[in-house]
């Protein structure tokens, strides 16, 4: 079937006025963070939008849009009604609603998705498998002399995007196995050798580097921590072949997160300290102050108290600079709630519960509730938190709320906090 052609949105250019991409990118951030919502603006974003390619936004863009342009609706803003780009599902009567489940069509990519991820013969990210509705979407395969451009690397970027999407949602345990297949694939066309200019390696890298860490953080939440340590471990090679800086500083981030999680709190402090070396040049004091609290985390684990409270000065100093365009678009989760959730850890860590569970609360309160998987990890570490705290009616009343929140959640790490907290109050 012919695909209708991108329609240049006029009416969007107009709204950006003299502002360049990135400025109003900044700008849209700058909307979302007023009314609680997080996007991962970008001047390129901001481009496909215009062009034509995003012809309706998923309801976080279209909350923040409708915020920055008061008295306007989407039609206003040169967007076609959602009805009209998702259609119905099969069989389901007129005026129907879509489960809430369908994360896919939610996001603001899904016609891009399905024109890149059509190819026959390509790798497979089952969406639909994981009970989540809405086509599968794949990353085209390489094939034999065919050169590589723009709707592979697309493809790849956007399979990275599609992982987030899902994971902070419903969480690890379901989406591990299949998220894989899509890494294998990325990482044969960059084997293939045959890209139509550099821009385009480079950008297959980054894009195979990050899908890498998207599926080691996926093995990593439900448990592999042996996957998660080599799929880490091929984001950092990756990496350092093609000089991503970006890359790299996120490679170890996670690394230091799977070492601290594993009790091997030496190798966490040092990928950690190897990680904000790689960030310097960087324009993200954002990225340096969650680095700064990997290592805070380390040091806590190490039972260091000094040098994990000096780690987390470094990193509130360098989270009140606030955001910048150098900001990456993987750490739109790090925000107020998840900085408290890390000092958290920090001191529970040190065995200080009461303090720990204060951090805790406050995550759980800051927590758009949009990010369920992220809400129920708050707060089932708030419920361990106060069940060693010796507050157990407390805890039991918060790990209930938390069992009752995971329809449709699969984490390996939620479970074995409730698992952690059920232990501890079994002693009351």
């Amino acid at each position: 079937m012919a695909m209708s052609r991108a329609v240049p949105n006029l009416a969007f250019r107009r709204l950006r006025g003299q502002h360049s991409p990135a400025e109003f990118a900044a700008a849209v951030r700058r909307a979302a963070r007023e009314i609680g919502e997080q996007v991962a603006c970008d001047a390129r974003y901001i481009g496909r939008v215009e062009a034509g390619e995003i012809r309706c936004p998923n309801y976080a863009y279209e909350r923040v849009f409708l915020h920055m342009f008061p008295g306007l609706g989407l039609s206003d803003l040169g967007f076609s009604a959602r009805e009209t780009v998702r259609g119905r599902r099969q069989g389901a009567p007129a005026g129907a609603s879509p489960p809430a489940a369908i994360t896919t069509r939610n996001d603001e990519e899904s016609d891009v998705l399905r024109r890149a991820f059509m190819t026959s013969g390509s790798a497979t990210l089952a969406v639909a498998s994981l009970g989540l509705g809405g086509p599968a979407v794949a990353i085209p395969a390489p094939r034999g002399t065919h050169r590589i451009g723009e709707t592979e690397v697309r493809a790849v970027e956007e399979a990275v995007r599609q992982i987030r999407l899902l994971d902070d949602r419903h969480g690890a345990d379901g989406l591990y196995k299949v998220a894989a297949q899509p890494l294998r694939t990325a990482y044969a066309l960059l084997d293939t050798g045959s890209m139509t200019r550099r821009s385009t390696e480079d950008r297959l890298h980054a894009g195979a580097g990050e899908l890498s860490l998207s599926v080691g953080w996926l093995a990593h939440d439900s448990g592999r921590h042996e996957d998660a340590r080599s799929h880490y471990a091929e984001a950092l090679a990756t990496a350092r072949v093609s000089g991503n800086a970006a890359l790299e500083a996120h490679a170890f981030c996670n690394t230091s997160f799977l070492a601290r999680d594993t009790g091997r709190y030496r190798e966490a402090v040092r990928a950690a300290q190897a990680g904000l070396r790689a960030a310097q040049p960087l324009d993200s004091a954002r990225l340096l102050s969650l680095l700064s609290l990997r290592e805070a985390g380390a040091w806590a684990g190490l039972g260091d108290r000094s040098a994990c409270d000096q780690a987390l000065g470094r990193a509130h100093a360098h989270f009140d600079r606030g955001p910048s365009e150098g900001d990456p678009e993987w750490m739109s989760f790090f925000g107020e709630p998840e900085r408290e959730a890390l000092e958290a850890q920090c001191w529970a860590a040190l065995g200080e519960w009461g303090r720990a569970a204060r951090h805790a609360h406050r995550a759980t309160v800051l927590q758009n509730p949009y990010f369920a998987r992220n809400l129920a990890l708050y707060r089932a570490h708030l419920a361990r938190d106060l069940a060693h705290a010796g507050r157990p009616d407390e805890a039991a009343a918060e790990a209930k709320r938390v069992a009752e929140s995971l329809d449709g959640i699969a984490s390996a790490r939620i479970r074995g906090m409730l698992a952690e907290t059920g232990r501890v109050l079994a002693a009351y």
